[in-house]
């Protein structure tokens, strides 16, 4: 294999060659682990029946062609034929001494968050457990002295008046009962990590979701089996996907489906504090039919307190969150109407910590 050919296969973002025609002449292993296709079928076949999105793709290879100048289209929302569409920035680049051939780079934003800096995820988790040591200490002490008053003085109380006492007991109870959960990040231990079967933790939430509150939601399931085991806390990843299912679940209703799929992706990679990069190759997403999120909150899911729901508390998410963070994994989001898709994203091999 020549210096070019070992570069281009281990390139981590999915790479493209088009030629005039638009048909595919090359592509790397991270390209056709983007599209979900080999090689062997989609060389000499026209792009476009493998590449899905907006029409800003098609119209960028035009201008490319027509200036001979490369070009960079910011976000655009593409997909392979059977993959999950992903926001990407995309790279249009004219080759030199070919004439109409383009080189086209896929690089998805949640890939650009890793490179440059603190995640979304790993930031909302430490706001979390700041807030969670200065709030649920100093509030949870005079809730309870504020609860047993209520409760003496329903004791002497006539019948008529006793449902202002009552509100301030349920009211009472139900701020415990969000502190219980904000207290969580608090909660500074490292996860007790083993190697895990990451479908028996996934039918494992999933059982518990039907049982619970998705009786009456479809939950598809579309495994790969030749997955290796993950490293992980078992039951931190099971509260991780009862979570995520739950979500999707609220944003249905009674009606829709989830689909929970995995699959083996090398190309993501988790840059660590010592200049290192972990490998997160194994992933999980769960994926809902959804209205989708809202655009203003699309990019906050993870922060506490954001929420859509009525009556929601807005941590589930931020507790998500923190349990990644813990594990240095990854987790993201890509959202429209009828398609609503959370992607985890595992090492599968053992991390000693310092």
């Amino acid at each position: 294999m020549t210096l070019y050919q070992d570069l281009w296969s281990q390139l981590p973002i999915p790479a493209l060659l088009v030629t005039g025609d638009d048909s595919v002449r090359e592509l790397n292993l991270a390209a056709e682990q983007f599209l979900g296709i080999s090689a062997k079928v989609i060389l000499g076949q026209p792009i476009w029946n493998y590449l899905r999105g907006e029409e800003l793709l098609p119209a960028g290879m035009e201008r490319v062609r027509a200036t001979a100048r490369p070009i960079v289209i910011s976000q655009v929302t593409t997909h392979g034929r059977a993959t999950a569409p992903q926001s990407c920035a995309v790279h249009l680049c004219p080759l030199a001494g070919a004439e109409g051939q383009i080189l086209i780079l896929l690089i998805a934003h949640e890939t650009l968050g890793n490179f440059f800096g603190e995640s979304a995820p790993v930031s909302a988790a430490h706001s979390a457990i700041g807030m969670a040591e200065m709030l649920a200490h100093e509030i949870k002490n005079p809730l309870a002295g504020i609860t047993g008053a209520a409760q003496f003085l329903s004791l002497s109380l006539p019948a008529e008046d006793l449902e202002m006492t009552d509100l301030i007991v349920e009211e009472s109870k139900r701020i415990v009962s969000l502190l219980d959960q904000v207290e969580q990040f608090g909660d500074v231990t490292p996860p007790n990590c083993t190697y895990v079967n990451i479908h028996d933790v996934l039918d494992r939430a999933a059982r518990s979701a039907v049982f619970g509150f998705a009786g009456e939601v479809e939950i598809q399931k579309k495994y790969d089996p030749s997955l290796p085991e993950v490293w992980a806390d078992v039951d931190q990843m099971v509260q991780v996907f009862l979570n995520l299912i739950k979500n999707a679940c609220e944003a249905l209703g009674s009606e829709g489906k989830i689909t929970i799929r995995t699959f083996y992706d090398p190309s993501l990679r988790l840059p660590l504090p010592d200049g290192t990069g972990r490998r997160l190759p194994l992933h999980v997403e769960i994926i809902d039919n959804g209205p989708g999120l809202p655009t203003a909150l699309a990019n906050h899911v993870f922060d506490p307190f954001v929420t859509t729901k009525n009556n929601g508390k807005g941590l589930g998410l931020a507790l998500v969150s923190k349990i990644i963070a813990q594990h240095r994994a990854w987790i993201s989001v890509t959202s429209q109407a009828g398609l609503t898709n959370f992607r985890v994203s595992l090492s599968v091999q053992k991390e000693s910590r310092s």
